[in-house]
Order: C-alpha cells, then structure tokens, then sequence
C-alpha cells in the first residue's frame, strides 16, 4: 500500500485532476498585469539571507542554496501549508496540490507554476541576479491570485535577498460556514505564512552555511514529492475534516 502523502487523500487523482482545471481568475483584471477589478491584496516582503562576494553567484553560496530550496518548495511552513508535485515535472508548468491547514481544518487547493524568473535586472541600487517562480490559481482554490518567490543577489555589494510578492482576494465560497472562517482568518494566516517562510528562508540558508546539510524532498517511489520535507500525517490526521477545492 502506497504512503499517503496529505491525510486520507488520494494524491495521485487529486494531482491528475488538476490538469484540466483552469486559472480561476482573468489576469486582464488584476493588479499587475492589467487595470485591477474589484478589491486586491497587494503583498510585497524581503529578507536578506545571506552576503556573497560582488558578482555572479558563487558556487555553494547563499544564491545557488537559496534557488535549490525554491526550487523544492523547501522553505513553505508545514503547519500552515504542505503541497505534494511530480518530481519529474518541468517547473514551468508543474500542477501543485498545496494543503491548507487550520486548526482541526484541511484545504485541498491546486496551483500551477506559470513563470520562471532566470534575469539580471538594473536597479538604482546596482544590478541583480534573480531565480525564482510564480504560480496562480486554479479553480476551486479559496483564493484568486498569483504568488511570487524569488532569490536576488546584488551583483555590486553581494547581498543575496529572498523576496515573496503577490496580489489576491478571496474566491467565492459556496459553503457559508467556510466562506465566514476565510473572512476572519484567511487574511492573518496568509501574513503569517508570508513571514514565517522568510524567516524559514533565512534559517536554513544560514545553517547551510555553517556547514549542515540541506534538507532533502521526500520522494515517494512514484515520484510524487512531499514539501517541505521531514513531514508526515500523524495519526490523528483521520479525526480532521477536509474539504478539495472548496473554492470556485
């Protein structure tokens, strides 16, 4: 019998469904890709995680650790948000069913990765380096928008940042009881879960440097991979209600 990844959860169709399933907003109609419609989270953070020396990335530096570990999904904080994604997937393009968890409460919501960032971009405070990914949401998610993670290393002071930014609002809720708990806790955890990634970020790129190993995904032998890793169900997982995509 195969490892359940999240809970009760059969993954493995959950993942397969979410190939046919769209992004559940127009981007014509949101902040940053066209003129905003409606009422917009607009969400912007940086930490800076490391120093290089000036220019290109070096070889095991803050960089290259950091872009590893958002390449992995590494940093997310498993008590608020665990996804599961094929290992053999292109980034670009890669389905991820993320796991919403609240208190005694489980929300199975799909994304897709739709950009990879791989520039040198000039800014007043000197050029950058920047890798990173975004993803949007599919539908039946319990918000609309798109997220942002990206890794930048000043090429002139050789500072390395990890950056979140995005814009959402909630999607429409059929289930009232839902709908009201999203409206009183969906906005703070999504700020806790900004700020605890950052700092997740910086810990573990730091203790990178101090010479400890990274952590590795959890790869189940069908190629399905847990993140963050180190997590499993515990056994009380069964006692939890759970909801997929309970959004619209």
């Amino acid at each position: 019998m195969r490892e359940r990844l999240l809970g009760r959860l059969d993954e493995t169709a959950a993942l397969d469904r979410l190939r046919g399933l769209p992004v559940n907003y127009d981007p014509a109609r949101a902040p940053q890709d066209g003129v905003a419609e409606g009422h917009w989270h607009v969400d912007s953070g940086a930490t800076v995680i490391g120093r290089e020396r000036p220019g290109p990335p070096e070889r095991g530096g803050p960089f290259q650790i950091a872009c590893r570990m958002v390449s992995e999904y590494e940093f997310a904080d498993a008590r608020i948000v665990r996804a599961v994604y094929r290992s053999g997937d292109e980034l670009l393009g890669r389905d991820m069913l993320l796991e919403g968890r609240f208190c005694g409460l489980r929300f199975y919501l799909g994304v897709r990765v739709t950009g990879v960032i791989d520039e040198t971009r000039d800014t007043g405070h000197g050029p950058e380096q920047v890798w990173g990914w975004c993803y949007q949401t599919l539908q039946g998610h319990l918000e609309q928008g798109r997220l942002s993670y990206e890794v930048i290393k000043n090429l002139a002071t050789g500072e390395v940042t990890f950056r979140v930014t995005g814009y959402s609002r909630p999607a429409r809720i059929a289930n009232p009881v839902i709908r009201w708990g999203f409206r009183l806790f969906g906005r703070w955890t999504q700020e806790r879960f900004y700020r605890n990634v950052q700092r997740r970020m910086y810990r573990l790129t730091q203790a990178a440097q101090r010479g400890q190993p990274l952590p590795e995904p959890t790869e189940r032998a069908d190629g399905l991979v847990l993140a963050p890793s180190g997590v499993r169900p515990h056994p009380a997982e069964r006692l939890t209600s759970s909801w997929l995509h309970p959004g619209s």
